[in-house]
């Protein structure tokens, strides 16, 4: 059989799937042509690259590893607790046992189009996901805070099933009976944790953006609510709308 081009070879490796990479490198690692080293010196790079991402991954399960004598291992996390305007979300998330979602970190970390991915994949393999939105108005009766707090037994509620452990970021929410372990950044060292935060982010974010059209000249689709320059702008020339914390914008009377 003739030998393969290399731009045959450029045309394989590009097609090739990641889990067909190992079988690219053991047929090609022997052809002496510079062309197709530099492809599988290219395939081996992205395993490598693959091999990292599957152990921060792992390193990622501690947690849930640590509790798996439990059967329903929730994280708990929340967002939006410090912007000008909109709601605060949690979400409330039960993985599989051992699940690997690839990419899954503290969704500050993650661009808006990985967290979309990584939204669908966890609705998926979730065995349970629950979201708890607290609005405004709540926010400014009771303090950012409690409003958290409510928003999080929301989620827990809307899981459709009751969890054994809450891992948490960061806090022990009041209300709740069944054990809580608070995690320090818990959002980027627990996967579950880490899928809650995606939740509450993705949701938070497509919530600001539908207000962005309804309350035009804020610029809300952009900043998503937080206190930047273009938003504290607008606030001064146009006034708070009815999504804004009131409790918030004491600055504007100052």
């Amino acid at each position: 059989m003739a030998r393969k081009t290399i731009a045959q070879v450029r045309e394989e490796f590009q097609a090739a799937m990641l889990q067909a990479l190992p079988a690219f490198v053991c047929t090609y690692e022997t052809d002496s042509r510079a062309g197709v080293q530099k492809l599988v010196a290219q395939a081996k790079k992205q395993m490598e690259k693959m091999e990292a991402e599957r152990a921060r991954v792992y390193k990622m399960g501690e947690y849930e590893r640590q509790y798996a004598q439990y059967t329903y291992v929730c994280g708990v996390d929340e967002a939006g607790r410090g912007p000008l305007a909109g709601p605060v979300v949690a979400g409330a998330v039960i993985l599989p046992k051992d699940c690997e979602i690839l990419y899954i970190n503290d969704s500050k970390k993650l661009s808006a189009d990985l967290r979309e991915q990584l939204f669908d994949v966890i609705m998926e393999q979730a065995v349970a996901a629950g979201i708890g939105i607290v609005p405004q108005q709540r926010i400014d009766e009771v303090n950012i805070l409690n409003a958290t707090y409510e928003a999080m037994r929301q989620a827990i509620n809307n899981l459709g099933i009751i969890p054994d452990i809450l891992l948490n970021d960061a806090v022990t929410i009041p209300g709740i009976s069944m054990r809580q372990v608070p995690i320090i950044k818990g959002d980027a060292k627990s996967s579950s944790i880490a899928a809650a935060s995606i939740l509450a982010k993705v949701t938070r974010d497509h919530m600001m953006q539908e207000y962005d059209s309804r309350y035009p000249g804020y610029g809300f689709a952009a900043h998503k609510g937080y206190g930047t320059k273009e938003h504290m702008q607008a606030l001064r020339q146009q006034g708070p709308c009815d999504i804004h914390r009131k409790t918030f914008l004491k600055f504007l009377s100052e």
